[in-house]
């Protein structure tokens, strides 16, 4: 099967139009030694999941300007001379302007050249954005037993620099390609912009930063879009299926899933968690006038307001007006 150049895709300055166009590098691969044994070319479905809803992720969950969403999907099948992003690493320039502002194009350059310079990279794959929290995405990709490892980025929307990826999982094991595999995935943040919430402006983080998960409880401030002290864990907030693809001289279809697996993936799409997420109230406001007749007692009150309403059962708001007694200044 014939395989378009990565260095078709150079000049083309329109991301529709680049994406179109992406394909695998011309020729035998040369780069990689992930040791895989099985047939030289394999090809996957994969299938992208947005589970971004208001009822697993309640806390200042986007609804306009922009609502949730997510960008297009941009990836590569390589070798592990090759890495787009890792975990407690610094992430290059080309990803800072993909989840920053998905800007993909310098991104596309690194890829590039790492396919053309070390052949590390064997083809470069992506799928379109996804218009919504929840919602699926999908492409095909073309691995090669030399170039078994895959990653790719998807940049939450609207976030500071917060994405959902894969770093160089293997779909070879052995002697043969993996048949389906099926990855939760959780947010991370990229290391490049300071900002706790998802509406959070430009404020770069300087010295950059390496990439970390964002948890529960991590980073630990109240102002954290992604912060939920009641639970252990996150949901996870997105999952990407591979399904490997059978070709045979007719058809190009994809192999009939296990129906244990099928129904288990079914009914795990349909259970949406429900994350608790507490009342949040502001501090009080000082004491107001004391009122009352002279030589009586009198009441004063204070104030404060919600900062973010309870929601799937969290702790309830509690009392927004206190009074004491007083005694009244200034009598006449």
């Amino acid at each position: 099967m014939e395989t378009l150049s990565l260095a078709a895709a150079r000049g083309k300055a329109l991301w529709a139009l680049l994406l179109a166009t992406l394909g695998s590098a011309a020729g035998q691969p040369l780069g990689g030694d992930s040791g895989c044994m099985a047939r030289p070319l394999a090809k996957y479905s994969v299938t992208f999941t947005g589970k971004w809803s208001q009822t697993a992720f309640p806390k200042q969950y986007p609804l306009f300007r922009p609502p949730a969403q997510w960008s297009s999907l941009l990836g590569a099948a390589h070798s592990s001379d090759y890495s787009m992003w890792r975990k407690d690493q610094y992430v290059s320039n080309g990803l800072r302007d993909f989840v920053e502002r998905g800007e993909a194009w310098a991104l596309m350059k690194e890829i590039e050249a790492a396919g053309e310079k070390l052949q590390s990279v064997h083809e470069v794959f992506s799928a379109p954005a996804v218009p919504s929290g929840t919602g699926q995405t999908s492409t095909e990709l073309e691995a090669h037993s030399r170039h078994s490892l895959v990653s790719f980025v998807v940049r939450i929307v609207p976030s500071p620099d917060w994405f959902v990826g894969i770093d160089s999982l293997d779909l070879c094991d052995g002697d043969h390609w993996r048949e389906q595999v099926a990855v939760d995935l959780y947010p991370y943040d990229a290391g490049t912009d300071s900002g706790f919430t998802f509406s959070s402006p430009n404020f770069a983080t300087i010295p950059q930063d390496t990439v970390t998960e964002i948890t529960s409880s991590s980073p630990s401030h109240p102002a954290n879009s992604f912060y939920y002290p009641r639970l252990k864990a996150l949901p996870p907030i997105a999952r990407v299926t591979l399904v490997r693809l059978r070709q045979n001289p007719r058809a190009f279809v994809p192999p009939a899933p296990d129906l244990v697996d099928r129904g288990n993936e079914i009914m795990d799409s349909l259970s949406v968690p429900e994350t608790p997420l507490d009342c949040e109230v502001s501090l009080w406001s000082s004491w107001g006038l004391c009122g009352g007749p002279c030589g009586k007692l009198g009441a004063k009150s204070r104030t404060r307001y919600i900062r973010v309403q309870p929601a799937n059962h969290g702790t309830p708001c509690p009392e927004l007006e206190e009074e004491a007694e007083c005694v009244p200044d200034n009598c006449v």
